[in-house]
């Protein structure tokens, strides 16, 4: 399976911070997955025509089954993921990013600020996930069941 993690922060992609949202995609996918992953690792600013343009790449040229966001979800002038995602999706699935932010509403109330979302394209699917490490891993295993059911009929 060929997966790509974006970090998609401004400041982690000018080297201001670690970027600690990536490994963490990484560490809990590869523990609900036994079977072998290939990761592109990206970090990036938030620039929406940029973004667009590397989801596009990665669907279309790199052949990624999953591509997994983090950051850019909330609402800041700065946060442009999930429209950078809408841009390029063929067919949107809303459900991901309201399993999210009910499991995230239920600790933190602000989670209902979250604007993630995900959808295919192509053959891909893409999942925009919170920017925040404890919040993928709250979150992400939630996801597992549907990111592997979407795969298999992407695949069909």
């Amino acid at each position: 399976m060929k997966v790509a993690r974006l970090t998609l922060s401004d400041r982690a992609s000018a080297g201001i911070y670690e970027d600690r949202s990536g490994p963490e995609i990484e560490r809990v996918f590869s523990e609900a997955e036994s079977g072998p992953i290939e990761w592109l690792r990206i970090v990036m600013p938030d620039e929406r025509p940029e973004i667009e343009a590397l989801l596009r790449r990665l669907a279309d040229e790199e052949k990624c089954d999953l591509i997994l966001t983090t950051g850019g979800t909330g609402p800041s002038p700065r946060d442009f993921t999930p429209e950078a995602t809408r841009a390029v999706l063929e067919r949107e699935l809303p459900g991901f990013g309201e399993i999210m932010r009910v499991q995230s509403f239920a600790k933190v109330p602000t989670a209902i600020l979250s604007r993630s979302t995900a959808g295919t394209r192509g053959t891909s699917l893409i999942v925009n996930l919170p920017g925040n490490p404890k919040a993928i891993g709250e979150c992400l295993p939630l996801l597992i069941p549907a990111i592997r059911e979407a795969l298999r009929h992407l695949r069909e």
